[in-house]
């Protein structure tokens, strides 16, 4: 994957370089002192400040690639979440195609997904429930999993602003063929993913990062 020329500019908080990987990232954070920036037209603003990135055990990082339904991607955010029985990252990927898609890794499963207009109704928050139904673009998806989630932290460029986050529901869904969906309750409107989980190997990474133990 040939990479976008970055564009350069310097963090507010400390003055260290700040190199955009992708052109349209509205939030990002200092390498340096960790400052999470938003952008506001051709300025940078610091909104908060991170003791230090979220912790991981994944081979991922930001810079790795990898190939997805024969298009390459390049890593270039995360959202680090909690929840009851660990953690998982959510990775911000730009696709060959100018597109961007999110690849879900928690404890060794992945799963690559795009944001989608659902064509339907979305679940309810408050009445949501496992087994329920709902079909989008004439697929149809079964409620799997209810996730209450506390927000960690970021690292790398983001298409949002995300530092205000502090808990939030995700509603997971599946159907016989295969594919999976995820409604995303962090912001006040609500949002739809669709993809697949997608096997480690499959995803052809380059630029992983080394670890001891992996």
């Amino acid at each position: 994957m040939t990479p976008p020329a970055p564009r350069t500019t310097s963090c507010p908080n400390c003055g260290a370089s700040i190199r955009f990987l992708w052109a349209q990232a509205v939030q990002t954070t200092c390498t340096y002192c960790k400052a999470v920036l938003v952008r506001r037209d051709l300025d940078l603003e610091t909104v908060g400040l991170q003791a230090n990135y979220p912790e991981t055990g994944s081979p991922i990082q930001i810079g790795s690639e990898g190939k997805w339904r024969d298009k390459t991607f390049l890593v270039v955010g995360r959202i680090a979440y909690a929840w009851a029985r660990g953690r998982w990252n959510e990775w911000y990927c730009r696709v060959s195609d100018g597109s961007s898609a999110w690849l879900s890794d928690a404890q060794l499963e992945y799963a690559m997904t795009l944001e989608v207009t659902p064509g339907g109704p979305l679940p309810n928050p408050n009445s949501v429930f496992v087994g329920q139904t709902f079909l989008w673009s004439n697929h149809a998806y079964d409620v799997s999993t209810l996730t209450h989630a506390s927000y960690l932290g970021t690292e790398g460029e983001l298409p949002f602003t995300s530092f205000t986050r502090e808990s939030c529901l995700f509603v997971d869904l599946q159907n016989d063929s295969g594919e999976l969906a995820t409604v995303d309750f962090s912001d006040t409107q609500p949002v739809l993913y669709v993809g697949e989980y997608c096997d480690f190997e499959s995803l052809a990474f380059k630029h992983l990062r080394e670890f001891e133990g992996w």
